[in-house]
């Protein structure tokens, strides 16, 4: 979920900031917000849109979770939103393993630089950019290190990094768009409810429905839907069971950070 410029970062947004990915056999080419009717290849409805209607009970059980109610009524215990500040902190390092392995997938010289710079730029810079976040809520950068995954965090990342090392285009794509479509549909129904008092929750609003979180959001759902165009049933089935997936694992991250989830042994 990204695409700030200044605050906590998901890290996703780093892949556009250079454009649409280029042409190599991990992303695919030419084809621009085709709609396809899923199982078919027909032209129809976009494949997110039906893959947003296949998930809309987890994202209502999303959008009442108290976590995300807390953050537009500004009554949420700030302890509860450490714990999400610390927990995004280790789900934004795995980002740079993901483009590692993008870059370790690479066919060409062109691709491989491309994707290894993307993780350095994840490591150097989107890193640095929610440790400065975390020092607002006075969070030093040795806690952050010191901090071990959650169940839930560790399951999520295991789940993202075996998709990005083992899945298709398609796959890995989709398995990551529940995060930044999420996180602009929540933010943008919390702001139509009107800004909370609090500052620190008033700024997480503004900054996941902002123009750019809403142009990320609709570049990434882009890449799914051209992801799409053209495939066979089997191969949209194992997309909507990866979206489906991490939309589950979604809920389960904030869930994760109202109990401040810890291993039980």
């Amino acid at each position: 979920m990204g695409g700030r410029g200044h605050g906590p970062g998901r890290g996703l947004h780093v892949i556009f900031r250079y454009g649409m990915l280029p042409p190599c056999r991990w992303y695919p080419r030419g084809v621009q917000n085709r709609r396809v009717k899923p199982g078919t290849g027909a032209m129809d409805e976009r494949f997110t849109d039906y893959l947003r209607r296949q998930a809309d009970g987890i994202m209502q059980a999303q959008h009442s979770h108290p976590f995300v109610r807390g953050i537009g009524s500004g009554t949420l215990d700030l302890a509860r939103f450490k714990v999400w500040v610390r927990q995004d902190y280790l789900y934004l390092i795995e980002f740079a393993r993901l483009f590692s392995l993008a870059s370790a997938r690479a066919p060409d010289l062109a691709s491989i630089t491309h994707y290894a710079g993307l993780a350095e730029f994840t490591l150097k810079t989107e890193i640095e950019l929610h440790r400065s976040y975390a020092r607002e809520f006075g969070i030093l950068e040795v806690e952050l290190e010191r901090e071990r995954k959650a169940p839930t965090c560790q399951a999520y990342t295991d789940f993202l990094v075996r998709t990005a090392a083992m899945g298709s285009a398609g796959e890995f794509a989709a398995a990551f768009l529940p995060c930044v479509w999420g996180y602009t549909e929540i933010a943008q129904q919390l702001l139509d409810q009107g800004l909370p008092y609090e500052p620190h929750y008033a700024k997480w609003i503004g900054m996941y429905c902002g123009p750019e979180q809403v142009e990320l959001n609709e570049r990434a759902r882009t890449l799914v839907d051209a992801a799409a165009a053209g495939q066979p049933k089997a191969e949209l089935d194992r997309m909507e069971t990866a979206y489906l997936i991490s939309a589950r694992y979604e809920y389960l991250f904030w869930d994760m950070c109202w109990n401040n989830e810890t291993w039980p042994v």
